[in-house]
């Protein structure tokens, strides 16, 4: 009675002036949009806690490795040829050019170790670039299809595509804010931080944020200006762009474009599906301006308080829709079956009961999808936590404006017929109550079937995240990532860091001794050039046959998968080395020759990256086949960490893993761990809210039955047709759960007041089929054919989502329709309330 007095007497009452304070605070919220950012940088992919993560940038702090982007060239041409090396040249002269790149490699300035193979001290003083007139272009492209430091790297094994390597300038500003950011951090989580450092780290939380915003844009112009310079020299020819930069910039450019196009054609679709189903235009603009003001509201209250959208969370849009037109569609329905039971009676009556009848079913079915979106605060990924609070915050809004907006909008308007055409061409919930009615038990039997082959395509889930299975075949970026993977040594990154045991002193005399004994080749003069640095003494005995040995093991077994493309590392020199030494291992005489005795810039580009000295250290970097078919990441580690132990005599504890890979395969097996294995508790979650509303254990454990039978469908299609769960499809349980919850709680609610209007449970399942079960069907049809629209999209995880989302309305639907009136009928719960 309170309801109806406040909505009489305020709401319909002073209808003009809440209307107008609506549409101004709508007007304001919307110039915070622009503060709504898209961030698809690596840190919105990582968990901040991981222990990996720390550890993988300090090896990134260690082994200088500045971020680059990836130029695959097939040229028409030899390589060799003059036309295609000026190209290349020209091509790099213009890239030098860019603000934001230091440098670039190429087969143009790649040093030339074994062309001709010369003795250690010579080649220190000087090493010959493809450039130099004097070099035998065959012994050339020898070294390059052979060297373990260029083969399927910066050439593939055909000798018919090159990597031209773009290093981009460090962001020092950038990293710094960053380090202090996490330090302070990490106080927070020790409780030690103090009001101070707390000031100090929101300080720095902005200025890390209005740092990465113009960086932001400074790389997303870089990019641009790359491929401005690629097209220039297209043609006939084959130039593609890579790398995790490009990837990064264009995950957040297909977002944006789908929120763009798709947004407004998912609109349209709406639009048409409604003029279609209601016929009557006022049933088409109500849910369509209350679907445009509680994704303004929403947006704007995420900007207003700086929050992002991410990869994971950009769909927040398409589901809030999906939410806000459900509540519209089932007041509407609600209010066309009063009109045609009072036809006597006033707009403002028929409003009065509209929501008095629906706000109960409506705010518990709001607060049960909270509960299936809370699941995902216990991800461990920043985003995927945001993205709960976010569609939480959307779901409270679309209920308050639906049901502020429905009568504040129809009190203007006379009362309308309805136009019940529809209903007499596809009169499905009519079908299912008639199906349900005369094979209700088979019904059942059916539904444990396909509850079974749910499971068995649950058991087949894949848990993956394959970047280059987000893009079309047919796209420009698909191909370019697909000729990088497969002709220049992979993509996804891996480190594999070695720590070395500390050697006896007197060992490593001997070993010194026994290795210098047996050469007699060097003279003191022939390195007198190292005593200007800091002399021979400081790492002589650093360079073991016992060290190196183990490292050209490690190398060699991870080299051995085929899961792997190109692996570097200092081994790859001690190969190369014995090249140049006639087919003998480098001794330590010559390798301190050749740490000490290269010039600067070629130092920087193979040695200094893969071991360090002053931590007993080395650094192995290996490239994964990211377009591998049958790569599976997390098996690929777990082989990879039990055998190089066992296959080198490497003590586990000596070996570490970083980079991008490792930091990946944590946050899925996180999202998997906090999304998948703990459905359970999320069940049990609503199954308390369940009993809060029907007030009882049998009824409540009913409701559970549709949406374990949606969820597991869903899942279970995903792994039939091998959709893998990633950070894009991970969130389809909750969006299950949130639609198969809001059918459930609706259908149940009318059912109950179906039944006890004569407590036969098969005519309350026929009149309950043809009132709520309309709603239910037209919010349906209408989500499907408007997400129908994705499928359409040049980014995979944008049709997964249409796909995914109008599967879970079906199957919500279904479920809601056969399954729940069955049980219902079955086990007759309000019965036995009744005898109570």
């Amino acid at each position: 009675m309170i309801f109806k007095k406040v909505y009489e007497d305020v709401v319909l009452r002073f209808w003009k002036l809440i209307l107008f304070f609506i549409i101004s605070i709508v007007i304001l919220l919307s110039f915070q949009i622009k503060n709504l950012a898209i961030d698809a940088s690596s840190e919105t992919l990582i968990l901040e806690n991981d222990k990996d993560l720390a550890f993988t940038r300090l090896v990134n702090k260690r082994y200088y490795s500045p971020d680059f982007l990836v130029i695959a060239y097939a040229p028409q041409r030899e390589l060799f040829d003059p036309k295609t090396l000026k190209k290349i040249k020209d091509i790099s002269e213009e890239l030098l050019k860019l603000e934001r790149v230091s440098s670039v490699n190429s087969v143009l300035n790649a040093p030339l170790l074994q062309s001709p193979p010369r003795p250690i001290a010579e080649m220190m003083n000087f090493i010959p670039t493809l450039e130099d007139p004097k070099v035998d272009l065959d012994l050339v492209r020898q070294e390059f299809l052979n060297s373990p430091i260029y083969k399927e790297n910066l050439v593939s094994l055909d000798f018919k595509t090159t990597a031209i390597l773009v290093n981009l300038k460090d962001d020092d500003v950038g990293i710094s804010l960053r380090d202090k950011r996490s330090d302070l951090r990490k106080l927070i989580s020790q409780n030690k931080i103090s009001n101070e450092e707390l000031i100090e780290l929101n300080e720095i939380e902005r200025l890390y944020k209005i740092h990465r915003d113009k960086m932001r844009l400074i790389n997303e112009k870089n990019i641009q200006d790359v491929r401005s310079i690629i097209k220039t020299y297209q043609g006939e020819e084959t130039l593609f762009l890579g790398g995790l930069t490009m990837i990064s910039n264009d995950v957040v450019n297909f977002v944006k474009n789908d929120l763009k196009i798709f947004g407004v054609s998912i609109l349209i679709f709406i639009i048409l599906a409604l003029l279609t189903i209601f016929r009557q235009f006022r049933w088409v603009l109500l849910p369509i301006v209350t679907c445009i003001i509680s994704v303004i509201t929403t947006s704007g209250i995420l900007g207003l308080f700086g929050w992002e959208i991410t990869v994971i969370s950009s769909n927040y849009i398409s589901l809030q829709l999906i939410f806000t037109m459900a509540i519209v569609v089932h007041l509407i329905v609600r209010y066309r079956e009063l009109s045609l039971i009072y036809p006597n009676e006033s707009q403002k009556f028929l409003l009065i009961e509209t929501t008095h009848m629906m706000i109960k079913p409506c705010l518990f079915t709001a607060l049960t999808t909270i509960a299936g979106f809370s699941s995902l605060v216990f991800s461990g990924l920043l985003p995927v936590i945001n993205f709960g609070w976010m569609m939480s915050v959307a779901i409270m809004i679309s209920l308050f404006m639906s049901f502020l907006l429905f009568p504040i909008m129809l009190i203007s308007f006379n009362r309308l017929e309805p136009n019940l055409y529809f209903e007499s061409l596809l009169p499905l919930p009519s079908f299912f109550a008639f199906i349900t009615e005369y094979i209700g038990k088979k019904i059942l039997w059916i539904s444990l079937i396909f509850f079974a082959v749910g499971l068995i395509g649950i058991c087949q889930l894949k848990v993956e995240n394959s970047f280059i299975d987000y893009f079309k075949n047919s796209s420009e970026i698909y191909k370019g990532m697909k000729l990088i993977d497969s002709k220049l040594g992979g993509t996804t990154p891996l480190d594999i860091i070695i720590d070395f045991e500390d050697s006896a002193p007197n060992e490593i005399d001997d070993n010194f001794k026994n290795e210098s004994s047996e050469k007699d080749d060097f003279t003191e003069d022939e390195f007198d050039f190292l005593e200007d640095e800091s002399g021979l003494e400081n790492h002589k005995y650093w360079f073991t046959s016992e060290r190196m040995e183990l490292l050209e093991n490690v190398h060699d077994h991870i080299a051995s998968y085929e899961e792997v493309g190109n692996v570097t590392s200092f081994a790859t020199m001690l190969k190369v080395g014995k090249t140049i030494n006639g087919g003998n291992p480098l001794d330590i005489i010559q390798l301190e020759i050749f740490y000490k005795g290269l010039p600067t810039e070629y130092k920087k580009l193979i040695i200094d990256p893969f071991i360090s000295i002053d931590d007993n250290q080395a650094r192995i970097s290996a490239r994964i086949k990211d377009s591998m078919p049958n790569l599976r990441r997390a098996i690929f580690l777990d082989r990879l960490k039990k055998n190089i132990p066992l296959s080198t005599g490497i003590q586990a504890k000596q070996v570490k893993y970083a980079n991008v890979l490792i930091l990946y395969n944590n946050m899925l097996q996180s999202l998997f761990k906090s999304q998948i294995l703990t459905i359970g508790t999320v069940l049990l979650l609503l199954l308390f809210m369940f009993l809060i509303l029907f007030r009882s254990i049998v009824i409540s454990i009913i409701a559970l039955f549709p949406n374990i039978m949606s969820i597991s469908l869903v899942l279970g299609f995903m792994g039939w047709v091998s959709i893998p769960l990633d950070m894009m499809t991970i969130t389809i349980a909750a969006i299950s759960m949130g639609i198969a919850v809001d059918n459930t709680i609706h259908y149940i609610y009318r059912f109950r007041s179906e039944v006890f209007k004569d407590f036969n449970y098969v005519k309350a399942m026929q009149r309950t089929h043809k009132s709520i079960g309309y709603a239910m069907y037209y919010t349906s049809i209408t989500i499907i054919v408007g997400f129908s629209i994705l499928i359409f999209s040049n980014f995979i995880p944008s049709i997964y989502f249409g796909l995914l989302t109008g599967l879970a309305m079906f199957f919500a639907l279904l479920a809601s329709l056969t399954l729940l009136p069955q049980l219902l009928i079955v086990f007759k719960p309000y019965g036995i309330v009744r005898k109570n």
